[in-house]
């Protein structure tokens, strides 16, 4: 605990120092309404000129399900059969069509990055990885847990998922209320010293 932190402790547990990738979870569901709460916290958090890139699939039926775990690694496959709920998480390389709405202090926003398609898939694929880190502390300031994998076929959920072309899958995560056996041990994290250089 970091008492320097304005941050509440108990805060502070919930969201990075108890919290844990979850392996297994209950059989409470997750409702639509859990979400958007998740989602009206974390769209918040920024990103580059307002972009928002990042788009969710919901995943709940059983056949969506079924063809989802279709094109996760093995070692990922029965975490995402065995949650009550997985969202897709993606990039939309097209963001800029919203820039009317999400930056409209500055109108030539999309025009901007109508031209170069390689740039702005880049800067997409950024900011939305972004928003997946964002949208795993939003599940988390829910009580629940989330399980982040990125071991998947992403070009075949895409394809599954994403029929138009338009977006590059980034994670998916498992969420729900934590089962039996949910969490492992803290692995190592780097010091300070490790990662940090003053200039």
């Amino acid at each position: 605990m970091n008492a320097t932190l304005t941050l509440d402790p108990a805060a502070q547990r919930q969201l990075f120092l108890d919290a844990h990738t979850a392996y297994s979870f209950t059989d409470s569901p997750i409702t639509d309404e859990q979400v958007r709460a998740v989602y009206d916290l974390f769209k918040h958090a920024p990103t580059s000129m307002n972009m928002q890139p990042l788009r969710m699939v919901l995943v709940r039926g059983a056949e969506a399900r079924e063809r989802l775990v279709g094109h996760m690694a093995d070692g990922n496959q029965a975490k995402t059969a065995g949650a009550p709920l997985v969202a897709v998480l993606a990039a939309d390389i097209d963001f800029h069509n919203e820039m009317h709405r999400t930056f409209p202090v500055f109108p030539g926003a999309r025009e901007m990055f109508v031209e170069d398609e390689a740039a702005r898939e880049e800067t997409a694929v950024r900011n939305a990885f972004l928003q997946v880190a964002y949208f795993i502390l939003g599940v988390r300031a829910a009580g629940l847990a989330a399980g982040p994998m990125t071991g998947m076929d992403a070009l075949g959920i895409e394809k599954e998922f994403f029929q138009d072309g338009r977006h590059r899958v980034l994670a998916v995560v498992t969420i729900g209320h934590p089962g039996k056996n949910a969490f492992r041990d803290r692995l190592p994290r780097l010091s300070y010293e490790d990662v940090v250089t003053t200039v």
